[in-house]
């Protein structure tokens, strides 16, 4: 398991951070930026299934966002995970990735976990694909929303990395 960095906390998100999030992610100009309220509604309601990292001052400088499907009761989809660029380079998307899972593996059983990237996304291939190394799990790829299933304009598709079963 990948450990923050000393001077970071990770923790659950709170309403008040969503302004943060939605700030951290528009910045990150990888992520697609979904309106300000849904990540507001995003810390209400999946703060249980989502991890932040703050500063000593508490501010939000990362996060990874997710919930656990409700087909699949064992399984965490990770929506988005983005870390400011003045933090970048230090582990901590993967310290936030291997907090989060630990804490859902040991309160709900998560054994897998899931998230759609899109091709040429390396950074997000690589943290996946470590994440799966670290935890002994397999990954299996597939493509899950193909690009003309986007109505507002071109998208990449979106593969989806199936990671387990985790070893945590």
């Amino acid at each position: 398991m990948t450990a923050a960095p000393a001077d970071l906390l990770i923790d659950r998100p709170s309403v008040a951070d969503g302004s943060a999030l939605w700030r951290i992610a528009r910045d990150s100009e990888a992520l697609d930026l979904n309106s300000s309220y849904s990540y507001l509604l995003w810390c209400r309601d999946f703060a249980g299934t989502s991890a932040v990292a703050r500063r000593e001052d508490g501010q939000p400088i990362g996060f990874v966002t997710g919930y656990v499907r409700p087909e699949r009761p064992h399984t965490l989809l990770v929506w988005q995970v983005a870390v400011d660029s003045a933090y970048r380079g230090r582990g901590l998307a993967a310290a936030l990735l291997d907090g989060l899972t630990a804490r859902l593996a040991a309160e709900r059983a998560i054994t897998e976990v899931e998230t759609t990237i899109t091709p040429g996304n390396t950074a997000s291939e690589r943290l996946f694909t470590s994440f799966a190394a670290r935890h002994g799990a397999t990954v299996e790829r597939e493509v899950l929303f193909d690009a003309g299933l986007f109505p507002d304009g071109p998208h990449d598709p979106e593969v989806l990395y199936r990671i387990g079963p985790l070893s945590l």
